[in-house]
Formats: C-alpha cells, structure tokens, sequence
C-alpha cells in the first residue's frame, strides 16, 4: 500500500471515530431517546363533535387508531399527528369522517421520523352505523364496548385487535400484520392476512371465512351455525372446542389440528403427514387438505 493510500485510511478512519463519539454523545445527551432526533414536527389536535353521526369512515397512512369509551359522554377525537399531514375531522351526511391531509412538499419526506402519529376516537357507549377504516402502516385497537351495524378494516401493516361485534358483518384484511379477535357477535367474518398469524376466541357468527398466504390461524370457542371455511398457503390451522355444521380447512405446508365440538362426516388428505380423525359418520361435513403436515381432530 503507498504511503498516500495509507494517510487516506487513516484519516477515513479517524474520521469514522469520531463520527461514533459525537453520535454516542448525542444518544447519551436524549436519555436513548431516539424520538427526540425525530426530524418531523409533531402537535396534538382535539376535535369536539356536536353534530349527530352513526356512520364513521377513517382513512389515514401511518396512525395508530384507538377507539375509547367517552368518560364525559361526548365525541370527540384526538390526534397526535405531524404539522404537515394533519387529520381533518368532520361529519357529513351522518358520517363522522377523519381523513389525512397532507401539505408536504416531496423533499419534506426526507428526514428521520421516530414518532408515531396517532389517532384516538372517544365514543360514547351506544350502537353504531357502518365503521370503515383504511389505513397503511399501524395498530388498530376496537374494544368490545361498541357494537357496529358493520365493521370494514383494510390495512397494508400493521396488527388489527378487534374486539366489537356487529349487527351484520365483520370484515378484517391486512397485507402484513396479525389480526386478533374476540368476544365477538355477527352474521358472518370474513378475516383475510397475506401474511401474519391469527388468533380468534369467544367467536359466535352465521358464517367464517378465513384466506391467507402465510402465518397460522386458531379458533379457539368459535361456534359457527353454517359454515367454517379456511384456506393457507403456508401455515398451521388450529381448532379449540370450535364447530360449525360444514368445515373446509386447507393449507399447503402445515398441519391441521384440535378439538371439534360435534360429529362429523371426515374427508381428509394428506399427501406427507400423519392422519387421526375420529371415524364418525353422523353429522356435517369436515373436509380437511393438507399437502405437507399432520392432520388430527377429537371430538370433544
């Protein structure tokens, strides 16, 4: 190595120790508050809501959306959110709307961002309309306080944890992102994950149907009164004193196991995996698929 080629390394290096003592000063400065290095602004915004609504529509990008029970009664909304892509909070033809609204230029996206924006709806306890909410990246919290005629999640990433029933329907996808569920009521649930692990419990519904790519679903105490349909591409299937008249449940790579509730007429395969189901000929359907993985159900 020449002599010249040397002094560069040394001083590149130099250069990279120091760059480490200045960030670790910094860091040690915040308390390992990563957040404080965040380049974007952040305010709180409260909206009062007088108006009379029963509907309520959300589509935002990256807020974490928490419902909660009203302590004084009143609706109201509270978003933590950035000065440049704030929430607009409106009712509109008995819809109560909360919509992003984003001011920034294209070279206002280049920053750090540690904070998380967040979008908190306080409701008094009652029934509700049709409850849609679309959103990119976060959390979705729904406590079972609420009861809607209609629940529509559609979510790119992020966890859904719905815990509200509905008059009619219950509709839950997510492209990455678990969804969990329980203590629910409705005529059917439709939960869809591309990829992401599922986990339902205290479910009572008319109709189940469940589709995903990747990640494992469990019912545990879902009592449907039709049919129960399942599809994985890879994943594990798992029944916990669960039932319904009619069953399909099918994966690629994963085993299907757990406890039914009632008899059933069983039509299993399996091409690379063991086989134990009960030999029961009374009952509903129970038709079970799997390429790879074990299939085994009792009847509890």
């Amino acid at each position: 190595m020449s002599k010249t080629a040397k002094i560069w390394l040394i001083a590149a290096i130099s250069l990279l120790l120091i760059g480490c003592v200045i960030f670790g000063g910094v860091i040690m400065a915040i308390n390992w508050d990563f957040s404080k290095l965040s380049t974007e602004k952040y305010e709180t915004n409260n909206y009062e809501i007088n108006e009379t609504y029963s509907n309520i529509s959300i589509i935002t990008n990256t807020a974490d959306i928490k419902f909660e029970a009203a302590p004084d009664g009143k609706s109201k909304v509270v978003c933590f959110e950035d000065k440049n892509e704030k929430h607009s909070v409106e009712v509109a033809d008995g819809t109560l709307s909360i919509k992003i609204v984003s001011t920034k230029k294209w070279y206002e996206h280049i920053g750090f961002d540690f904070k998380s924006p967040k979008i908190t709806v306080y409701l008094p306890e009652k029934e509700y309309g049709n409850l849609f909410v679309m959103g990119s990246t976060g959390k979705i919290q729904i406590p079972e306080k609420f009861v809607f005629k209609s629940i529509d999640i559609k979510m790119s990433t992020g966890m859904v944890e719905n815990y509200a029933s509905a008059v009619n329907d219950i509709k839950i996808k997510t492209s990455t992102g678990g969804i969990s569920s329980q203590n629910v009521n409705a005529q059917s649930i439709s939960i869809n994950v591309s990829t992401g692990d599922v986990n339902l419990k205290n479910i009572n519904c008319k109709n189940f149907i469940s589709e995903g790519d990747t990640g494992s679903i469990t019912l545990k105490n879902v009592i449907v009164t039709e049919k129960i349909c399942i599809e994985r591409s890879t994943g594990n299937i798992k029944f916990e004193e669960s039932d319904a008249k009619d069953i399909l449940a099918e994966t690629d790579t994963g085993s299907v196991k757990g406890s039914l509730l009632s008899e059933k007429v069983f039509i299993v395969r399996s091409d690379t995996g063991k086989i134990d189901v009960p030999k029961t000929v009374n009952g509903g359907k129970c038709e079970i698929t799997t390429d790879t993985g074990d299939i085994k159900i009792v009847i509890k």
